[in-house]
């Protein structure tokens, strides 16, 4: 899913970021089978010392080092509150880099990795700490050789926004010179609703130009994800059904089995259609959905993606189509757990949802008819993110209806997380004398398939920046539109009506599974 260009791309073992003409002349520029390595750079992080940054950024970090995909001059540079020397810095993310990385964890990888680590203090609200960091970011480029190449990844609650870019802005830590990039990361939520995603995009655009901005959905560095399109497209077997003649409907599921714990205080007031769907399910949605692109560049990419989603609305009326929940107190597994109204710091009268689904319709000649049920849920029976294409049954004309009666309709599912595969769902002749049909599964597991675990999502995604590859990361229109689908349904909700309360443990509240079986549906078990 890179974007080819014309250059061709550093192998291990090339030359990285010389001249012209200084990678290896024995390897086609089209050949894609060795990764591309990141040029001189460097790797800002606003936010260094919270969870994202210890769990996903700093990790990976060190597992892109240790893979032997960053220069041996990159630069890693936190910027936080604490009053850290450069070696305590480093200390703390030693320990986290060594708690959570997924390749071993190697002393003189890290060695080299540390030695390119920097520190500094300040606020959001600081000048003197954003001169500090300008004055960083030159001395790197004469100590590790960066080039002026940084990626200044904003970890920061979005109202924090503005602020980083008006003081990247003013210390000129944003200006690109002789040849040089800057680029902007930016985690979800992307806005609140569609007004303030579009006041977001112009706070940011107004630093730096669309290509530069890169806007994470880590769903989208998933190697089941990026599969999507390998299977879709590579693959002469699907293609023929991929439509509304053979699909029935398409349902695509996020479902996590802890609650909020002692995130209640942040989470109240964005809810689950905010957290999950208006960013990751739209998105898995749009990948199955989209026509296939001429090629696999970024541009190709994002065009079919915008197309399918200017086609997409809500299936109405939204009381009928939408449902939201908030979990009670029940049995998560062997353990009994509280509701949500007992939740450490939440507000009992709180009408955020914990469980939230839409149903989607895609109004070209492919998709006209079939119904995209998108939902997702805390506190649900499991931990799992699927897509399953159901389709439509057969006519079964041979067959009398007890040959059949254990028979459901043909399915194939794409595992996200956390078991990554793909199952095909068909009907088998039970072994007897008797013609009995019953579903049977055939699998397909990453874990099985392939010598090599699958990179973290935030390895591909980090590395992509460096890159400069955007295949991966949704332009402002996409996030526009996917807040135009939502913000209906948000709206609906907060004229009025209470969350309809479903037991931890289960699947959602009666709400969502009346949106199915009104059509003759049901929710897929997971």
């Amino acid at each position: 899913m890179t974007d080819p260009d014309s250059r061709p791309s550093p192998a291990v073992g090339d030359p990285v970021g010389g001249p012209e003409g200084s990678a290896n002349p024995l390897r086609d520029p089209r050949d894609r089978r060795l990764p591309r390595i990141a040029g001189p750079s460097g790797l800002v992080i606003f936010g260094v010392t919270g969870d994202l940054s210890k769990k996903k950024l700093i990790p990976a970090v060190y597992d892109l080092a240790n893979r032997g995909l960053l220069p041996p001059g990159f630069s890693l540079i936190g910027f936080g509150r604490r009053r850290w020397t450069h070696s305590e810095f480093a200390e703390f993310a030693r320990e986290h880099a060594r708690e959570r990385c997924r390749t071993p964890f190697r002393e003189d990888v890290w060695e080299q990795l540390a030695a390119g680590l920097r520190f500094v203090t300040g606020t959001f609200d600081d000048d003197e700490g954003f001169d500090h960091l300008a004055e960083q970011l030159t001395a790197l480029e004469v100590d590790r050789g960066t080039a002026g190449n940084y990626a200044f990844y904003l970890s920061v609650p979005p109202d924090d926004f503005p602020t980083v870019c008006r003081h990247l802005d003013r210390t000129g830590c944003t200006r690109a010179v002789d040849g040089s990039w800057r680029r902007v990361v930016i985690e979800k939520p992307f806005g609140h609703d569609l007004a303030s995603a579009r006041e977001l995009n112009a706070v940011v655009g107004a630093v730096f130009p669309e290509d530069s901005v890169f806007r994470i959905d880590h769903y989208l560095g998933k190697e089941t994800v990026q599969n999507i399109l390998a299977l879709r497209f590579a693959n002469q077997l699907f293609e023929p059904v991929w439509n509304a003649n053979h699909v029935d409907h398409v349902q695509i599921t996020m479902a996590e089995d802890i609650g909020l714990g002692g995130r209640a205080g942040y989470y109240d007031g964005i809810g689950a259609a905010r957290d999950v769907i208006q960013n990751h399910l739209i998105q898995l949605m749009a990948l199955v959905a989209m026509e296939e692109p001429t090629d696999f560049s970024a541009a190709a990419l994002r065009a079919e993606k915008t197309k399918v989603l200017e086609s997409t609305s809500l299936a109405l009326p939204i009381s009928e189509t939408a449902a939201r929940g908030q979990y009670s107190g029940g049995w998560q597994g062997s353990e009994q757990v509280v509701g949500l109204k007992d939740e450490d710091g939440y507000d009992p009268s709180s009408t955020t949802e914990t469980y939230a689904a839409i149903t989607l319709e895609v109004h070209n000649r492919r998709w006209a008819g079939v119904p995209f049920y998108l939902r997702t849920g805390k506190r649900l029976g499991r931990r799992v993110t699927e897509i399953a294409v159901v389709f439509r049954r057969a006519p079964h004309l041979p067959f009398d209806a007890t040959m059949t009666q254990e028979l459901g309709q043909n399915a194939l599912v794409i595992r996200v997380q956390p078991d990554e595969g793909v199952t095909l769902r068909f009907g088998s002749k039970v072994p007897g004398t008797a013609m009995e049909v019953r579903d049977v599964n055939m699998d397909f597991a990453y874990g099985e398939a392939f010598t090599e675990s699958s990179p973290e999502a935030y390895e591909r995604l980090i590395l992509d920046v460096l890159l400069g590859e955007p295949s991966l990361f949704p332009v402002s229109r996409e996030v526009e539109l996917s807040w135009m689908l939502l913000d209906p349904v948000l709206d609906e909700w907060s004229a009025g009506g209470t969350p309809e309360q479903y037991q931890a443990g289960t699947w959602g509240p009666r709400g969502a599974d009346e949106i199915l079986t009104r059509s003759g549906r049901a929710w897929r078990r997971p």
